[in-house]
């Protein structure tokens, strides 16, 4: 809830002084005058950008089951589904945080952790993950998830895509209303927004979402990094997750719903977009710690 809070001051803040900004300049008068409220824009900014955001994060781990087909190990059924119990509950008891729900999903390999509270998360590895791998690569796998979760990078990665939201509905109808304005200039019978506000914001949605999608994938790629460090922190020693990498290296990784991408162990290929890093440069750095 702090981090929350912190993100959503922050947030309004930096709306504030875009307000200020513009009242200095004297760009709010000219659009006031054209039809355009800046103060009810920004908390229409605010709750398009963040709503969408939050929602998607309280449902994460219902749709997560859904779209992978992720079953729940409520009672082990053999020796493996009771041994990656033990290894989740054991890596977050030394995390310090709530046993998360621990599933299996018939798929490449791969894994994801997702949940909207670090005490009530969800972890799950794919049978081709379990089928590909060491148990002490796999068992470096799931303590990255459990990093995951114990940074919690699911909510801070939600919480930044609603600020980056917020900003794209903001700004494009800003500027579609100058642009508007400027067209229609002379206009006695303006009455309201015209072709020139519809057309220029749906162009400026487009490409600043653009913008904020490569925003997000570089912090995402960031955290990716911290987690890796977290999973070495949690088994005491780097290699097994170098060896865990290598591997994946190696493997064609199961592809995850694109809104649970961003906390799988194995990421998309465009550079800019993809919300991991290079396996190599990942290895590289755990060999730096």
């Amino acid at each position: 809830m702090k981090r929350i809070l912190l993100f959503v001051l922050t947030n309004v803040a930096v709306m504030a002084v875009l307000l200020v900004t513009t009242r200095l300049l004297g760009v709010d008068r000219f659009l006031t005058a054209n039809g355009l409220n800046m103060t009810a824009l920004a908390g229409f900014s605010l709750v398009m950008g963040f709503g969408g955001a939050i929602i998607s994060l309280l449902m994460s781990k219902t749709m997560a089951k859904m779209s992978t087909g992720a079953q729940v190990i409520t009672q082990p059924r053999n020796a493996d589904e009771a041994w990656i119990v033990d290894t989740v509950r054991k890596f977050a008891d030394k995390a310090g945080i709530g046993m998360p729900e621990v599933a299996i999903y018939d798929g490449a390999p791969n894994a994801f952790a997702t949940g909207a509270f670090k005490n009530s998360a969800l972890v799950a590895v794919s049978t081709g993950l379990l089928q590909s791998m060491t148990r002490e690569e796999v068992e470096a796998v799931i303590g990255h998830e459990v990093a995951h979760v114990a940074n919690g990078d699911m909510v801070t990665m939600t919480l930044v895509q609603g600020v980056m939201n917020t900003f794209v509905v903001f700004l494009s109808r800003v500027v579609g209303y100058a642009v508007d304005s400027f067209l229609r200039k002379g206009d006695s019978e303006n009455s309201g927004p015209g072709m020139g506000y519809y057309i220029t914001t749906i162009v400026l949605d487009i490409l600043l979402g653009f913008v904020a999608a490569i925003i997000v994938a570089w912090f995402s790629r960031q955290r990716e990094f911290r987690a890796d460090a977290g999973a070495a922190q949690l088994m005491g020693r780097k290699q097994p997750m170098i060896n865990a990498l290598a591997r994946l290296g190696g493997l064609t990784p199961g592809e995850l719903p694109k809104t649970m991408a961003a906390m799988g162990i194995a990421g998309g290929l465009g550079k800019l977009f993809s919300t991991h890093p290079p396996m190599e440069d990942r290895i590289a750095a755990l060999q730096k710690l």
